[in-house]
């Protein structure tokens, strides 16, 4: 079983075979749960941005331009205020 050490200022390294059970990567925050019997529950409340690719089904054609996405911001935003 995994075993942690707490340091002086609280912090604990999680094991990589815990943060590899867990898909646990640097940056991203945990949160602990209590549990009814006096332990916790640690989970992950934000994922690495690479979750995000494909998200919205595969990409086709080219990248935007940063100049791009915000002319089509600013067509939508007067689009919505008509």
């Amino acid at each position: 079983m995994p075993v942690a050490t707490i340091t002086s200022k609280g912090q604990v390294t999680i094991p990589l075979a815990v943060r590899s059970a867990l898909h646990l990567e640097a940056g991203i925050r945990v949160e602990f749960t209590p549990n009814n019997d006096g332990s916790y529950s640690l989970r992950a409340v934000t994922r690495p941005i690479s979750d995000l690719f494909d998200f919205f089904g595969p990409h086709h054609g080219e990248p935007m331009s940063v100049e791009g996405m915000n002319r089509a911001m600013m067509d939508g935003a007067a689009e919505a205020n008509k």
